[in-house]
């Protein structure tokens, strides 16, 4: 699935992962390929993706996710 990591300023990420966790309000979820539309707001915490050939973290202030067709969009203020 793709996942866009994007800022009033830049697109962070944008790539392919094969799941991806995200600090909802209501606790940690995550993400796989066909999940059902959502959206999502996000709280304090890490974003954790994974993907074939590399896996990454990142801290955040908050925030919301959107899943649509295999394509997750994670709207932050600041990183």
């Amino acid at each position: 699935m793709k996942l866009e990591i994007i800022t009033p300023e830049q697109i962070y990420f944008s790539g392919e992962v094969t799941s991806v966790t995200l600090p909802g309000k209501k606790g940690s979820f995550t993400l796989w390929e066909n999940h059902a539309p959502i959206i999502s707001s996000l709280a304090k915490g890490k974003i954790s993706c994974k993907s074939d050939n590399q896996n990454f973290e990142l801290n955040i202030e908050g925030g919301f996710a959107e899943v649509n067709k295999n394509v997750v969009t994670v709207c932050l203020e600041l990183i």
